[in-house]
């Protein structure tokens, strides 16, 4: 099982993920190994990162429906809470779309 967890400081609270910092690092780590069974995403990815884990969700969805494939299992850990629901308001849609397909 391939797991992806996104955070520039943190780490997780269990065993069996890859820890990406950045949005290139996340782009980078699926197309080197596929959409991931799982992520975690947070949202602020470091001070003088302009990308954020929002984009980080809005690559992946797109990359997921050109692809046609489900978007993965997924939660987000961000203590930023309007980051946060923008990125769950985003991955919902994204499978909404792609269960209407």
């Amino acid at each position: 099982m391939k797991k992806l967890y996104l955070d520039d400081i943190r780490v997780p609270q269990t065993e069996g993920w890859d820890i990406v910092r950045n949005y290139d690092e996340f782009v980078f780590w699926v197309r080197l190994n596929g959409v991931p069974d799982e992520v975690s995403f947070d949202h602020d990815l470091g001070d003088d990162n302009v990308k954020t884990g929002y984009d980080c969700a809005k690559w992946l969805g797109q990359y997921c429906i050109e692809k046609n494939i489900p978007f993965p299992k997924w939660n987000v850990h961000s203590a930023n809470p309007v980051g946060k629901a923008n990125i769950e308001a985003y991955i919902q849609n994204v499978i909404k779309h792609q269960n209407k397909l």
